[in-house]
């Protein structure tokens, strides 16, 4: 398997979309956007976005207590983990919805910015990695909060530096894909409206 830093598209090294990614973004630059009065698709699409942002915050918020002595673990568990559950199942559903629906319409509507969009459905699977450590984190911390196991602050420690590793893909996707997604919508409609 090869390492996804030697791709400079990958997820993990890339800090944003190659130059043949934005002629959508620069007939609709995001400065734009704002005054727009952008409505449907394109509105709930960006605030779905800022509800995941938003997410991370609050559970970053959470984290950075504990480790800075204001809460306890039980608090910690209390706090975290029904905002990491909410967080993983909405991302999920959204992602599934976008690559099963959206993507495949907005390749038809503008066949050039397919590599755009497979760009995004290849982020999904390195998020869904992502994804899928927060839950065997966040279920191992849980498992160990219910023994009350001598390693608790361990399981804690490691759902919460897997939470840091997500942050800064997650953020570099959620930009490119609406760099990519609502100058598409702005310009060309909505592919199910």
């Amino acid at each position: 398997m090869s390492d996804p830093a030697d791709d400079p598209l990958s997820l993990a090294v890339r800090t944003g979309l190659p130059v043949e990614m934005r002629y959508l973004l620069d007939a609709f630059p995001r400065e734009r956007w704002p005054t727009a009065g952008m409505a449907g698709t394109a509105a709930f699409w960006l605030q779905m976005h800022a509800g995941f942002r938003a997410q991370q915050v609050r559970m970053q918020a959470v984290t950075d207590q504990w480790r800075s002595g204001r809460i306890d673990l039980r608090q910690l568990h209390g706090g975290l983990l029904p905002l990491l559950q909410n967080f993983l199942g909405h991302l999920d559903g959204h992602h599934r919805i976008e690559s099963g629906q959206y993507f495949p319409a907005f390749s038809r509507m503008e066949p050039r910015i397919e590599a755009g969009l497979a760009l995004l459905d290849k982020d999904h699977d390195a998020i869904h990695a992502h994804l899928e450590a927060l839950y065997r984190n966040g279920l191992a911390f849980h498992q160990a909060m219910a023994a009350g196991a001598t390693g608790t602050t361990d399981a804690a420690a490691r759902l919460a530096e897997v939470l840091d590793q997500a942050a800064a893909p997650l953020a570099r996707h959620l930009d490119d894909e609406e760099e990519i997604v609502i100058p598409l919508m702005a310009l060309r409609g909505d592919p199910h409206g």
